[in-house]
């Protein structure tokens, strides 16, 4: 038995690196890397082009030539193709005027898509009176729309399924902030839905005020709500003095969790991606409140893989 394992481990160190890279490319970029402390023979192989080409989608050439700016961390001639991947994974394109950004999962190296507030149709955004567009240190995007007062928020995105990575279940992740005087996102729950265009989707409830499910990190502040318009009166409300509010189940709501990037997220539904020519929408509205809302930052809709770890 010792000797069929010897005879084993010597097979595979003296199998050609170009072998070993080819059958790594059956796995995943994360088992790839771990092979590398197998032999030297599977280092050389976990580091090759061939390797990490298979990993690279084939259109990524074609995604990059849409970026922005010239601005890169990589040089698409004399970079490893190793150094191109992880370079997609930790560091978003801009693509499209800026108004998307390309990215790969550097788990299984599918394409992540996110669509900025630009790229998303958004009830009321040509009114000056109700949302305005400012940039954001944080944002990756030139522009987030900033909710100023309103009543309904309804916004809606799609993108083709061409784009994305095919055979594939994605999650889509509304990507958003609140400003300081925030309010009006506690009292009703928003309705979001995620499906190809003309086929069926389910409806879910999200809870987007980032502090509902905490009442430790509501913070104690008075907000005025309701409109300034005359003939109005304005409602003064005392927030932090519940530690829910009535009306809300948020045990059948999606709550927020916040990213590594200081913005929160929320997911908005799942699709599988079977490739071809389908569009894939997705909506999020909240139409059902009588009371005002303020504050909301929107920086846009991401998709990636369902089963991705957080890392953005």
């Amino acid at each position: 038995m010792e000797e069929e394992e010897s005879e084993g481990i010597i097979y595979l160190s003296s199998m050609p690196e170009g072998v070993v890279a080819n059958i790594l490319s059956l796995t995943t970029p994360s088992d790839a890397c771990r092979s590398s402390a197998v032999s030297g023979t599977f280092h050389a192989a976990a580091q090759s082009d061939i390797l990490w080409n298979n990993f690279l989608p084939i259109d990524w050439e074609s995604l990059v030539s849409r970026r922005k700016t010239s601005d890169l961390n990589f040089d698409p001639i004399s970079s490893s193709k190793k150094e191109i991947f992880f370079s997609l994974c930790d560091c978003p394109l801009l693509i499209d005027d800026g108004n998307k950004s390309f990215s790969l999962d550097k788990w299984s190296g599918k394409k992540c898509i996110m669509l900025g507030a630009r790229d998303l149709k958004i009830i009321w955004t040509d009114t000056p009176d109700y949302w305005t567009w400012i940039s954001h240190p944080e944002s990756r995007f030139g522009e987030v729309a900033v909710l100023l007062q309103a009543w309904w928020v309804e916004l809606r995105g799609k993108i083709s399924c061409k784009m994305l990575s095919a055979a594939t279940t994605y999650a889509a992740y509304f990507v958003f902030k609140m400003n300081e005087r925030y309010y009006g996102f506690d009292i009703v729950p928003a309705d979001a839905k995620v499906g190809i265009v003309g086929g069926e989707c389910c409806t879910i409830s999200v809870g987007l005020d980032p502090y509902l499910d905490n009442s430790q990190r509501k913070r104690q502040r008075l907000v005025w709500m309701g409109s300034n318009a005359p003939g109005h009166r304005q409602r003064l409300r005392w927030m932090g003095s519940k530690t829910h509010t009535p009306g809300i189940n948020m045990s059948r709501m999606a709550l927020p969790k916040e990213r590594h990037d200081g913005w929160f997220e929320i997911e908005m539904g799942e699709f599988h991606n079977n490739g071809g020519d389908d569009e894939v929408e997705m909506v999020l509205k909240e139409v059902n409140c009588n009371y005002s809302k303020c504050g909301l930052m929107v920086q846009g809709i991401e998709i990636r893989p369902k089963k991705s770890v957080l890392h953005r």
